[in-house]
């Protein structure tokens, strides 16, 4: 996995959703407004979409990472300084 992708602050990027638990945010892309440790908060044109990051997979951007949300369960000022293992 890139760490640089994972290293980096997400806030202000674009996001598609590309697997989650509920079928109805598969495909759901939008501008990173928030991220908790919990969640991520995509903004869809007007419209405010909060995600559980443990049920869903994204990739950023026009990255070819994709990024597991169970995996990045911690807050973004922890991520960022964080080392991940390559898988």
């Amino acid at each position: 996995m890139n760490n640089s992708v994972l290293n980096q602050s997400w806030i202000g990027r674009e996001a598609t959703i590309v697997s989650s638990n509920d079928p109805t945010h598969i495909g759901k892309s939008g501008m990173i407004s928030d991220e908790t440790r919990e969640t991520i908060t995509l903004l869809e044109g007007e419209k405010q979409v909060v995600l559980g990051k443990s049920s869903i997979k994204f990739k950023l951007g026009d990255s070819d990472v994709t990024i597991v949300g169970s995996l990045m369960r911690q807050r973004a000022e922890d991520r960022i300084y964080r080392n991940h293992r390559s898988e």
